[in-house]
């Protein structure tokens, strides 16, 4: 039971404080760089020509009334929170679930060293967690803006996860298994997911600046590396004051 308690606590302590510093650091630093892609990416959509919803006119008979889709198009609009207060609300929520659950993770592994854990180790952790989660997933599938080209969903889905699952193996191999032909295998492993290649669309075209999404990039980057060293040390600072 105190184990039980010490990963409980610890991990909801963590989550709770890094849920809110990630939010904060979204709302500096992410938030206005999305927003503004958004507004390239409506000002794009409205210069589509609309096209009626009339069947062809064919020649020698009536031509079929129009159909007004508008009660549908606004039944089937997905839900989501309204700017401002109530979508800083909900993206705070699912920051701290999130930070919550990998701290729970992450004191899960701590509970099975046979030594004490502390900030610094935890620390390490944590910068493994940034690398398998944001830099090695990154490198082929970059944070992309509102409006910019994307390949299939479960496409990217499954190389992310398989990119992420590779890295955290590669990173395992080598830091936990002192053997060259370990390291090897570790090696191989990390390279393993780019020899194979993230998925991606032929037509790239966008109205979407590049510099745009160069900064957007840059501040996930910076925003995931902040989220990450705060989970590694905070989870095993707050593990070891607990459980002990």
């Amino acid at each position: 039971m105190p184990l039980f308690r010490a990963l409980v606590f610890s991990s909801v302590l963590v989550g709770l404080i890094v849920g809110v510093v990630v939010t904060l650091a979204q709302l500096y630093a992410t938030v206005p760089l999305i927003l503004k892609a958004e507004t390239y990416e409506k000002s794009s959509e409205a210069s589509i020509p609309a096209h009626a919803h009339t069947a062809p006119q064919v020649q020698g008979q009536a031509q079929a009334p129009a159909h007004d889709h508008s009660g549908h198009d606004h039944a089937s609009a997905a839900w989501e929170p309204a700017d401002g207060l109530e979508r800083t609300m909900y993206t705070a929520g699912a920051n701290i679930l999130n930070a919550t659950g990998f701290a729970l993770l992450l004191a899960g592994a701590f509970s099975l060293r046979r030594t004490g854990v502390t900030w610094r180790e935890g620390l390490l952790w944590g910068l493994a967690g940034f690398a398998a989660f944001t830099v090695a997933p990154g490198l082929g599938l970059p944070p992309e803006l509102p409006g910019v080209p994307a390949a299939d969903l479960n496409a990217r889905q499954i190389w992310w996860v398989g990119t992420a699952a590779a890295t955290l193996l590669g990173l395992g191999l080598i830091a936990f298994i002192r053997a060259p032909i370990a390291a090897a295998a570790g090696v191989g492993v990390l390279l393993l997911p780019h020899f194979i290649g993230a998925p991606h669309v032929a037509d790239t075209s966008t109205s979407v600046p590049e510099a745009l999404s160069r900064q957007f990039v840059v501040a996930v980057t910076l925003t995931s590396l902040i989220s990450w060293a705060l989970l590694g040390s905070l989870t095993g600072a707050f593990y070891r004051k607990f459980s002990s």
